[in-house]
Order: C-alpha cells, then sequence, then structure tokens
C-alpha cells in the first residue's frame, strides 16, 4: 500500500515540483542556489551600500547610534562638499581623458602584437614571451627610476605624452596582459579562413581588419575596460610620471582631508562643515560612480565577452 502511494502519479508530480528532475531544477534547489547567491552578492555589495547610506546621513544620524542603514532624511549636503572639495568637474575630464586614450591606444597595439606572436612565426619569438613575462612579473616600483629618467631626459614629465606614448608603444600599464589575452585570442582563429583570404589576394593588413578583429571582439571589450579601471585607479606611477601637473579623482581623493582643510579651515566652520565620515564616502563615491556607470553600461557585454575570452576580473 505504501509502495502504492509513492508512486502515485500526484506524489511523483509534487517530488518533482520540489526536488525538480533530469532536466530542471525544483524549487528546494532553486531556493537553495538564490540563497547562497544572495548572500555572496551581499559580501560583495555591503561596503558599497554602506559607504552610499553613510554619505547621504546628516551629522545628527551619524551622532545616532541607533541610525544604522536608514537614515532619517536624504542629506545631499555631503555630496556638494564632495563635489567641492574634488573640484569635479575638472579632475572628472582629467581622469576620463588620462585613463580612456591611453586604454585606447593600449588596446589597438596589444591587439596589432598579439596577432603578430599568435599568427607569424619569426627568429626571437621565445624571447618575445620571456620580455613579456619578465615585464609583467617585475613590479613597477623596480622600474620606475629608469623610467622616470628617460620620461625626463626626453622632457615628457609632467606631460600627459607620459602616459599616452608607452602605451602606443605597448608599454602602458599591464600591457602584457592584454598582448597575451590577444594571442590566446587570435591562437583559436582558423587558418582556414586566412588561407582562404589569401587565395582571393587579400593582403595581410585586411586579413587582421576584416577577419581578425571581428573575431576578437570580446578580446577588445574587456581588455578595453579592464585597461580604462587600472589607468583609472593607479595613482603611484600617474603622479610621479605627470609630476602634479595633472590631477586626476583618485589623486585628489588621495589628498581629500588636506584639500577639505583649506577649502574649510578647522576654526572657522561650524559643526556641520566639519569633515567627518559622510564627506569622506561622498568623495570615495564619487570616484567609483563612473566606473560604476560603465559596468552598468557595458555590463551586458562585459559578461560575454569575460565568458568567451576565460579572464577574471581583479
Amino acid at each position: 500500500m505504501m509502495q502504492q502511494v509513492l508512486h502515485h502519479p500526484a506524489v511523483e508530480r509534487a517530488r518533482g515540483i520540489l526536488f525538480g528532475g533530469r532536466d530542471h531544477r525544483g524549487i528546494t534547489m532553486s531556493m537553495a542556489l538564490y540563497a547562497v547567491l544572495i548572500a555572496i552578492g551581499f559580501v560583495y555589495l555591503q561596503p558599497l551600500l554602506f559607504m552610499f547610506i553613510t554619505s547621504i546621513k546628516n551629522p545628527s544620524d551619524l551622532l545616532n547610534p541607533m541610525v544604522q542603514w536608514v537614515p532619517t532624511e536624504l542629506f545631499l549636503g555631503n555630496y556638494d562638499k564632495g563635489l567641492r572639495v574634488l573640484s569635479y568637474p575638472d579632475t572628472l575630464l582629467t581622469s576620463t581623458l588620462i585613463s580612456v586614450i591611453p586604454s585606447a591606444l593600449q588596446t589597438v597595439v596589444a591587439s596589432i602584437v598579439g596577432y603578430g606572436l599568435a599568427r607569424y612565426r619569426f627568429w626571437g619569438k621565445p624571447i618575445v614571451f620571456i620580455l613579456l613575462l619578465a615585464t609583467f612579473i617585475i613590479p613597477p616600483q623596480n622600474t620606475v627610476i629608469p623610467q622616470m629618467l628617460t620620461y625626463r631626459n626626453l622632457g615628457l614629465l609632467g606631460n600627459p605624452l607620459a602616459l599616452i606614448l608607452p602605451a602606443i608603444l605597448g608599454q602602458g600599464f599591464r600591457s602584457p596582459i592584454f598582448i597575451l589575452i590577444f594571442y590566446q585570442s587570435f591562437l583559436s582563429l582558423p587558418k582556414v579562413l586566412e588561407e582562404s583570404a589569401r587565395l582571393d589576394g587579400a593582403t595581410d593588413f585586411y586579413i587582421f581588419r576584416k577577419i581578425a578583429v571581428p573575431t576578437a571582439l570580446p578580446a577588445y571589450i574587456v581588455s578595453f575596460i579592464f585597461s580604462i579601471v587600472w589607468y583609472w585607479n593607479e595613482t603611484f606611477l600617474t603622479g610621479i610620471f605627470l609630476e602634479g601637473g595633472v590631477t586626476t579623482l583618485p589623486m585628489q581623493l588621495s589628498r581629500f582631508v588636506q584639500a577639505y582643510e583649506n577649502l574649510y579651515p578647522p576654526g572657522t566652520v561650524n559643526i556641520f562643515d566639519r569633515l567627518n565620515e559622510a564627506v569622506k564616502m561622498s568623495g570615495t563615491f564619487l570616484n567609483i560612480l563612473p566606473l560604476l556607470v560603465m559596468y552598468f553600461v557595458l555590463q551586458r557585454w562585459f559578461v560575454e565577452s569575460v565568458e568567451m575570452t576565460g579572464v577574471t576580473g581583479e
């Protein structure tokens, strides 16, 4: 009797809904999966949420231990101060130019170098790979002094060309990573396509532009986005090579406290204008906001490109 009940169609259907089958997940498995994903997502998003919520708190909410995640009001005065301290319009434009222009040039040059390494045979190719790995493994702190002396002799210190010219020559920030990404992408390109194009009289440049580049579009997207992020967040090398001639958002954020005290001297402001955690959080959030917008706009292409190239972010 019990055996008949267990194999009743209604029981089988209920078991399939709860625990799933071969071709679908059940409710129990789906709930467990979503619970794990929500927990992992909260771990990553909690600092960002805490930063944003703290940045919209007024001074009384900051002093009230009962106010944690839900402020009593939406206070935007912290962002007004953050915009003034960071000189946001000017530094945002500078950061965008300093990040986008070298990133675009570096992506194009890395794709050309990666294509040459993947599709051509020449003497010294292993040596080139060794040099690429060496430039990636050696910390930039070990090579910054020779670079700085070279740039000074060339009159490039304090000039954006100190970042643009290395990108054109394939020596931008972390260029070896992008070269290897394109190398792996072009290595999987079928040689039949190139041979067919050459039989039709196509030149090497035409094959690269019409056949290789469209197939490597995911690698272009991944390299360009990662390059922008690394150029944006780099303050050590940027500060040395530009010598204060250009100020970016991360550089201005690194001296946020000093800039705030210059704008609001401690002895001349009231308690509401003093530097507090909410003002610091607003400046930090304004610094990462452009990157968040970029990720939000390009997330679909970015995720698809990462899946196709097998690259993980940092």
